[in-house]
């Protein structure tokens, strides 16, 4: 019997940085063009970040995210889902200005403060497009993704109680999920709740598949009947972990944000070449790609027309 799953698509992120890939979107036109090809190619969710149209760094500013935000709201019937993550660089408050001003159907919601290391990748790259690009990645050794409590109470109530976005909760340990049982009971967070079990990032836990096998067990002891889950891995782990998700029951994330590659040595040229590949991965195995208006219907989402891009 075939079912559907939910593609997410992270467009651009805040990860990598623009010497890492020419294919990475960078101004607010490749970003617009990258996400309404990924919602063409069966993406029913872009999550997106937005850049510095100059350098490329990550930009909380909400002027920048409506030069294509409003574009992929007109061309596609995707989700759009903001990031409340941003950069480990931004403040709380920078950090929601997009998505307040926007009022997204779905934004992102880390469920605590983390490590979140990419500096080892600086022993691979030795010469960057920016300068900023080398003080970035060295600063995650002694810097820390914040999300307290105290964090996400706000998340929720400036976010999802007063503009009626729902979120995609983002969970790099098992003890992610913990804290958000925490908000359940306390009823600041409620069903359907749509988890995406994060794997890979160092700092978090790791890519394997009994880490994944485990992470649905908890899960499943906390939320009962009352979830829908997803999976992202990053880099190398991305596609093999997902399809397995996929397999489980899950839903799946691809994107340029998640990993630059498209295979073993081969960089995506684009994010729609990564949404093409999982559903050729899938499709076959009777999982077919949801659309947008059913992924909205699963997920309890308040609709497009109530988005500020009209």
């Amino acid at each position: 019997m075939s079912r559907k799953v939910i593609i997410t698509c992270a467009v651009t992120g805040s990860i990598h940085t623009p010497t890492m890939s020419p294919h990475l979107p960078i101004t607010p036109q490749q970003i617009a063009d990258e996400a309404v090809a990924a919602a063409k190619a069966g993406a029913a969710i872009l999550h997106l970040h937005a850049r510095d149209p100059v350098d490329g760094r990550s930009s909380f500013d909400p002027a920048v995210f409506r030069q294509f935000l409003p574009q992929i709201h007109a061309q596609t019937d995707a989700v759009i889902n903001i990031t409340t993550g941003g950069s480990q660089t931004m403040t709380l408050d920078q950090r929601l200005a997009a998505a307040l001003d926007v009022a997204p159907e779905m934004a992102s919601c880390n469920m605590g403060s983390m490590n979140f290391a990419t500096f080892p990748v600086l022993d691979k790259l030795k010469e960057f497009k920016h300068p900023w690009e080398r003080d970035y990645l060295e600063g995650s050794r002694n810097g820390i993704f914040r999300n307290t409590f105290g964090d996400i109470e706000q998340i929720f109530s400036r976010l999802g109680e007063a503009h009626g976005t729902r979120f995609e909760f983002e969970c790099y340990d098992v003890g992610h999920l913990y804290s958000l049982k925490h908000f359940v009971d306390r009823g600041l967070a409620s069903g359907p709740l749509f988890l995406q079990f994060v794997f890979g990032v160092l700092g978090g836990i790791g890519a394997d598949i009994d880490n994944l096998v485990h992470m649905k067990h908890i899960a499943d002891k906390l939320f009962k009947d009352n979830y829908r889950w997803s999976v992202l891995a990053a880099g190398r782990h991305q596609m093999p972990l997902i399809t397995h998700a996929a397999l489980m029951g899950g839903n799946v994330r691809v994107g340029l944000e998640d990993s630059l590659y498209l295979g073993r040595g081969e960089l995506a040229r684009s994010n729609a070449d990564q949404v093409s590949l999982i559903r050729r991965v899938l499709e076959p195995l009777g999982i077919d790609c949801a659309t947008a208006d059913e992924a909205r219907e699963m997920l309890g989402l308040k609709g497009k027309s109530k988005v500020n891009l009209a």
